[in-house]
């Protein structure tokens, strides 16, 4: 086994650390971190630009190793304590597997008939925001936007993804103008999912062509201005004294229907 590094002054760990609590670090470096065995094997096999894999003593010594073994021609790897692990872990229970990735260069999309998208405007809940990607992934959507969305690679983003961030098409537009210019531009419907009686149930609508559906911020929704903008208005009708779900749990409806 490789030299056990225990000192959290060593360079690697220091940087790690930093990518992990700071999104001006993350794009000072362009790096982002990975946690976890399931999604740090998932940039191995989606080809990722791994520059550092981290893995416990103890983790080593039992799946990781495998990992070790992986041939990861450009990639530093390293064996910390135990100990080091659980400091440098974001979870109650760390499985002793890291890594730092290189951000990847999101290319402007390639429109086609009949795609379908997701726009996360505003969307700052980074739990919400990693689910629903691994929603469209789950679902065949051909891309995410995020706009004006949290940090696409924060840690915990990048955990509720489960290794969807690597598979799915995403892009990031934050200037409201330039969206829809591109969308309106490309023959994309644009959908805003909104709370209104008089909104259209999505249950309803016929998708047809090529679709944007637009998902609002957790507590305000899409701006008034933003929705009054696309191309389209729907709801998800509900029962009750029920008026709202959660932003990803709506997502996700929208989405089946979005799909069928």
């Amino acid at each position: 086994m490789e030299n056990i590094i225990t000192s959290k002054d060593n360079p690697v760990i220091k940087l790690y650390q930093k990518l992990s609590s700071s999104k001006k670090e993350r794009l000072q470096y362009g790096l982002f971190v990975l946690e976890g065995m399931r999604i740090v094997q998932d940039a191995v096999l989606e080809n990722s630009s791994i520059t550092h894999l981290i893995v416990t003593k103890q983790a080593a010594e039992r799946a990781g190793g495998e990992l070790l073994q992986a041939d990861l021609r450009d990639t530093k790897k390293l064996v910390i304590s135990n100990e080091l692990g659980n400091k440098i872990a974001s979870t109650d229970k760390t499985q002793g597997v890291f890594a730092i990735c290189r951000i990847p260069v999101l290319t402007a999309p390639r429109f086609a008939e009949n795609d379908r998208y997701v726009v996360l405007y505003g969307l700052q809940d980074p739990g919400n925001v990693g689910m629903i990607i691994r929603t469209a992934d789950a679902l065949g959507i051909n891309g995410v936007f995020l706009s004006g969305a949290c940090d696409l690679y924060s840690p915990k983003v990048i955990r509720s993804t489960m290794g969807s961030v690597f598979r799915m098409k995403l892009y990031i537009e934050n200037d409201t103008d330039a969206l829809f210019e591109m969308l309106k531009g490309n023959n994309v419907t644009t959908l805003a999912s909104v709370i209104d009686k008089d909104a259209r149930p999505v249950t309803e609508y016929c998708f047809t062509g090529s679709n944007a559906l637009f998902i609002g911020n957790e507590g305000n929704g899409l701006p008034r201005e933003v929705s009054q903008r696309c191309d389209g208005r729907i709801t998800i009708p509900m029962h009750g004294s029920i008026n709202s779900l959660n932003a990803a749990m709506a997502a996700g409806i929208m989405m089946w229907e979005l799909g069928r």
